[in-house]
């Protein structure tokens, strides 16, 4: 047996063995599931504009007119007009002066918090954050304070401990896996008192939080206090990539400091023009979001209705908390045999114990699809793991890192 095979075999042991499944068509609310037909409650789609003819029509226009891709980095000879247009409407969007493209949230959030975080400084990290800002946090050359999940408690003493070292909190604006959002206004009032910058990844909150679905940071009122605003065009927006609103002169730190918007090819048009035209429809449309709310809250009472408390709110990430990783997997795989695909979420996505159905809801489900969808999910998870749900759900959000306090004690639960 080789090095690579008692990897995985040490994988599958631990019920961590993760495999691709094959969707066929297009992503909808049901969907082909490697040939059958399933109710899809795990896709980012949230506003269902993945499919829309409109965004559809817009990526297939601009293949014709530009091209099927931008041949270079920005810096180099793919800076096109097309993505211009797209950075200045983000940035109305949301309120801030400029708005810089890049390949994707993964990369985005790595090369800004790399950018920012210089050596002999310090970042300021969530321990929930999501993996990408974990990464970014350890590629950059500052160090790394992990505050447990929202404990502005521990964040102010991190921001005491580095003695005006602080350069960067970062946080999610609505956290992935949790579905719960930031307390950004106490973010901010202690990035003032501090004198350090404020970070937000609202990925997960655009088109799904906020007046018109602006997210989190417009949610709070906080878009003059928020220095980097990233988000990302291949969850509401339907398409691929992402972007970091912020000043002009940040933005142009960043062309000049992000590697990985130096080095890396731009966006290609269809990409940039499917996003544009779903910001349309979402500036146009914002009922959208009220549906997608309203799903939400369904969703939640359903399952509640069946003893599957699953946190309030209304953002459409909805967690079933089932602890073991074993046990995540069963469920989720007795759910989809009654034809409801929930994926199952285990380490190290998560923190160890607190492995989990995510399900995520879209503005084009139905209410009597997601009622329907509550009862197959109850009926997956054994009464015994319903009993303890709504105390691992309580133990979810507790960081992973509680107590430590140390530097560069960065979680791997993001």
């Amino acid at each position: 047996m080789t090095d690579i095979e008692t990897a995985l075999e040490e994988i599958r042991d631990r019920g961590l063995y993760r495999r691709m499944r094959m969707i066929s068509g297009p992503q909808g609310p049901r969907v082909l599931l490697d040939g059958r037909p399933v109710l899809l409650l795990c896709s980012n789609n949230y506003l269902g504009l993945a499919d829309h003819p409109r965004v559809r029509e817009a990526a297939a226009d601009a293949a014709m007119r530009y091209g099927a891709g931008a041949g270079a980095s920005r810096l180099v000879s793919g800076n096109m007009r097309i993505h211009r247009r797209l950075e200045e409407r983000l940035a109305e969007f949301k309120g801030h002066e400029t708005a810089l493209l890049f390949g994707s949230g993964f990369l985005a959030n790595t090369g800004v918090v790399q950018a920012l975080a210089r050596p002999g400084e310090v970042v300021f990290s969530d321990a929930l954050n999501h993996a990408s800002i974990v990464d970014g946090c350890r590629l950059a050359g500052a160090e790394t304070f992990v505050y447990d999940h929202a404990d502005m408690d521990h964040l102010e003493y991190g921001l005491r401990e580095a003695e005006g070292r602080g350069s960067l909190i970062v946080t999610d604006g609505v956290f992935s896996m949790d579905g719960d959002v930031a307390p950004l206004p106490e973010i901010v009032e202690l990035a003032r008192r501090y004198d350090a910058r404020v970070m937000v990844d609202d990925a997960h909150g655009t088109g799904t939080v906020g007046p018109r679905g602006r997210g989190s940071v417009a949610a709070a009122g906080l878009e003059d206090e928020v220095d980097v605003l990233v988000g990302t065009l291949g969850k509401s927006l339907g398409s691929y990539g992402a972007y970091v609103c912020c000043d002009r002169s940040l933005a142009k730190y960043l062309v000049n400091t992000a590697r990985t918007l130096i080095f890396s090819t731009a966006l290609a048009p269809p990409q940039v023009a499917a996003a544009m035209a779903a910001l349309e429809l979402l500036r146009e449309e914002p009922r959208r979001v009220e549906r997608l709310q309203r799903n939400s809250r369904v969703l939640r009472e359903a399952l509640a209705e069946h003893d599957l408390p699953a946190g309030a709110g209304d953002t459409p990430i909805v967690p079933v908390v089932l602890g073991e990783a074993s046990a995540a997997v069963d469920a989720s795989e007795r759910a989809l045999e009654r034809g409801v695909f929930a994926q199952a979420i285990r380490p190290p996505t998560v923190p160890e114990g607190s492995s989990r159905m995510r399900l995520t809801v879209m503005a084009s489900h139905t209410k009597t699809e997601l009622r329907e969808a509550a009862r197959i999910v109850a009926k997956a998870v054994p009464e015994t793991a319903r009993k303890a749900a709504a105390r691992r759900l309580a133990e979810a959000t507790v960081s992973a890192t509680a107590g430590k306090g140390v530097f560069d004690g960065l979680a791997d639960a993001a």
